[in-house]
């Protein structure tokens, strides 16, 4: 099978305007996402709507396709850039432009979900431990999944699931697992056109969820697991966090 990583970059952000190109470690952000992709999948690209992440892109020479301004979701995006790049690949990551730090394991363990050959849509999951505690399970900023034995997202939420009806809060981590999600996604070529083309659903709407659109309209989800937890950028201070994380993880330059 065939993997194309496609890395959505806009320029436009409420909470952090041009994070793409925000300096990490003496490089664009968007040039790290890039540079950990690469070589893990067969291809990759960035998927912009702004001439100046793709000049960026291209001058640290990555590869870079334009696509409209007009997307609501980076899994449109994606699908634009995929008809842009052109066929000849089986599976399409959608890999966040904003996650510098995403591991080869991740993406290795999204890409063994589709040895399954039923599988349409694959994305990752990572245990909470008793030790991140239960403001970390409240969190409504870290989706919780549930899953079924064929680890098939039945699923999604920002509130904790499944409630624990006979047991105090403070021991809910160390009697049940709670699976974090990991936005990383990835889709068959043929169930991507599909995905793209439904309208929102009242799910989605509901939690701010886009993955539960593809649930409620019947696509089942495949979990891979993963005990790697990566620092995402969505705000000044988060890139800060990331500065002083890479500080710590010099084989990261």
């Amino acid at each position: 099978m065939k993997f194309i990583g496609i890395i959505p970059a806009r320029y436009a952000s409420t909470r952090f305007p041009a994070k793409p190109l925000a300096i990490l470690g003496g490089k664009p952000v968007i040039q790290r996402v890039y540079e950990q992709v690469a070589g893990v999948l067969d291809d990759a690209y960035v998927a912009t709507d702004d001439e100046r992440i793709e000049s960026v892109v291209k001058s640290f020479g990555g590869k870079v396709v334009m696509t409209s301004v007009h997307h609501k979701s980076g899994t449109d995006r994606c699908y634009e850039a995929y008809q842009k790049v052109g066929e000849g690949y089986d599976v399409i990551v959608n890999i966040q432009g904003d996650e510098p730090f995403i591991q080869r394991s991740q993406l290795e363990a999204i890409k063994s979900c589709f040895e399954d050959e039923t599988t349409q849509i694959a994305t990752l999951v990572k245990p909470f431990t008793v030790e991140d505690g239960f403001d970390a399970l409240e969190n409504v900023n870290s989706p919780k999944v549930v899953v079924n034995k064929q680890m098939q997202a039945m699923y999604f939420s920002r509130s904790i699931i499944p409630y624990q009806r006979n047991k105090e809060k403070k021991d809910w981590l160390a009697n049940h697992t709670y699976y974090k999600h990991i936005g990383l996604y990835a889709y068959r070529a043929s169930v991507l056109q599909e995905i793209t083309a439904l309208p929102q659903s009242t799910l989605e709407l509901a939690e701010s969820l886009e993955q539960l659109r593809w649930l409620e309209n019947g696509y089942t989800i495949k979990v891979g697991v993963c005990d790697v937890e990566t620092i995402g950028i969505d705000t000044r201070e988060d890139l800060e966090r990331a500065e002083a994380f890479l500080k710590n993880h010099k084989k990261m330059k």
